[in-house]
């Protein structure tokens, strides 16, 4: 039963966020894009486990040259938007 859950939660993931990387403990980042009006995009990421339960839920913000300039973490905690400063990664 519990794996029928687990594989349920992945087909829904899968088909909402389009694209998906492994990570290194098992679990599974998905992501999708959205073009912004000014040349801008915004990437929402979820993060999940081996259970497909919600690590982390982030947005990130890239300039009109594919730069990340702001990050927003939502879950588990709210963090706000915080610049990103050249050269390094949240």
């Amino acid at each position: 039963m519990q794996l029928q859950i687990h594989e349920s939660k992945r087909r829904q993931n899968e088909k909402k966020f389009g694209s998906w990387e492994g990570l290194s403990n098992g679990g599974r980042r998905y992501w999708y894009d959205v073009d912004g009006r000014h040349g801008w995009k915004a990437r929402y990421v979820k993060e999940v486990d081996t259970t497909e339960g919600t690590l982390r839920f982030y947005q990130e913000i890239y300039d009109d040259q594919d730069n990340l300039v702001e990050v927003h973490h939502k879950y588990p905690v709210d963090m706000g938007h915080v610049r990103v400063v050249p050269g390094e990664r949240p």
